[in-house]
């Protein structure tokens, strides 16, 4: 798990270049080639500009590491429920 967490960091990091947050066009990159498995829509720059929106709390067009961190926790439930309903279908 440590593992996981430093490579969330890293990637954040790494797409942010150094700043501390990310525009539009990293956003987009990080989420093409980190999420898209799991992210449908990720060639849409529209698809990508809406999601910003919602984790953009402070409205600065950008994302910050707190706000990038709303999207990993997101996807972290909706990929834990859908195991939960997919182990609970299969118990039947």
């Amino acid at each position: 798990m440590e593992g996981a967490i430093k490579t969330v960091v890293m990637q954040y990091l790494s797409s942010a270049k150094g700043k501390e947050s990310m525009g539009g066009k990293n956003f987009q990159k990080l989420v093409q080639s980190q999420l898209g498995n799991i992210l449908g829509d990720t060639d849409s720059a529209s698809a990508v500009k809406e999601m910003i929106k919602g984790l953009d709390d402070n409205q600065d067009g950008k994302v910050s590491f707190q706000e990038y961190m709303t999207l990993m926790g997101y996807l972290a439930n909706s990929l834990s429920e859908q195991k939960s309903s997919g182990a609970a279908q299969e118990a039947k």
